[in-house]
């Protein structure tokens, strides 16, 4: 009798046990549908497991917060849910979820910071990203600890913030986001350094300054190098480098840029104004790309001294002042 009590409880127990895997697989593999087709969920810092599981259930993205909480701690107890955006594509699965939110793979932004853009102009194209917002930017940018070895004269990170397409979560702190564009500035120019012309008499943070002012005056791949062999003529012969957007710095680092640049600019009295100091101006004057920087090493071999637009994005580029002059009325005076 006792043998055939054993036996029912025994039966019962699998049975029992055999309605809990497959209740149990089923929410975990089985796929849930939602309407939206893509959910973006926001797991804040300290949530715990339960609060998550009720917020997922809520969302309709599980079928049960009981399975879901079983799972957790039968198969991912060895690691936590992470903090962050995540999107969720239907049909989803909750394995597929937890694992999702215990490997952190977070949403990633795409964040596209053009070439020439200032610290100024990139700051909000991703500050909604970090953690500490504008102010976090600023900071990160003002603190050039971060390319000390690189350029120790430098003051804060222009020049070094390099134009690429990052891919940023959100809540992502500004030494990072910063961190990750120096970075790859490094990359560029561990490619580009090394292979430097013997006869250059530029460092680092010069070639920089230059790469800088070409990025500013053309957006034409095929002229960059010209350009630069029109600066690197002039510094050799001690000639002003004229460049009309480090005026246009210097005005916008003190307000005072309303989209014009009147010859009255031109003897405006700063270490940045090209017209009036010779020799390159004290800092980067903007974000460089990579083929403003290999122009700067690299400048085309020609004897050019002045550039002036043809109003059509392109440049006349002349060897004499008289030549200089006469592209000068024949593009910007129409004679």
């Amino acid at each position: 009798m006792f043998s055939r009590i054993l036996k029912a409880a025994a039966a019962v127990t699998a049975v029992a046990l055999l309605v809990a895997v497959v209740w149990l697989a089923n929410a975990l593999y089985r796929p849930v549908k939602f309407p939206e087709g893509k959910v973006v969920l926001d797991i804040e810092r300290g949530t715990g497991v339960s609060a998550v599981g009720e917020k997922l259930a809520e969302l309709g993205l599980i079928r049960s917060k009981s399975a879901f909480l079983a799972s957790y701690r039968l198969f991912f107890h060895s690691g936590t849910i992470k903090a962050g955006e995540y999107s969720v594509s239907s049909p989803a699965r909750t394995k597929d979820l937890l694992e999702m939110l215990v490997k952190g793979k977070v949403l990633l932004h795409p964040v596209t910071i053009p070439e020439g853009l200032t610290a100024s102009e990139i700051s909000p194209l991703v500050e909604n990203l970090l953690a500490e917002g504008k102010d976090g930017f600023v900071a990160a940018f003002r603190d050039p600890t971060i390319v000390a070895d690189l350029d120790p004269k430098a003051a804060d990170l222009e020049g070094y913030l390099f134009p690429e397409t990052y891919f940023f979560p959100r809540g992502i702190s500004s030494r990072e986001a910063v961190g990750s564009m120096v970075e790859q500035f490094r990359t560029v120019m561990n490619g580009l350094w090394p292979a430097r012309p013997p006869h250059l008499e530029l460092n680092l943070r010069q070639v920089v300054i230059l790469a800088s002012l070409i990025e500013k005056e053309t957006s034409l791949a095929e002229e960059k190098r010209l350009v630069s062999a029109v600066f690197h003529n002039r510094l050799r012969r001690g000639m002003k480098l004229d460049c009309d957007p480090t005026i246009i710095y210097a005005l916008k680092q003190a307000g005072s840029y309303d989209g014009r640049l009147s010859k009255s600019h031109l003897m405006l009295d700063s270490p940045y104004n090209t017209y009036r100091y010779a020799g390159l101006p004290p800092g980067p004057i903007c974000n460089p790309g990579r083929e403003a920087l290999q122009a700067a090493l690299f400048p085309a071999a020609a004897d050019y001294l002045f550039f002036v637009s043809r109003n059509d994005g392109s440049h006349h580029f002349s060897r004499s002042f008289a030549e200089h002059q006469a592209a000068v009325r024949r593009y910007q005076k129409h004679e």
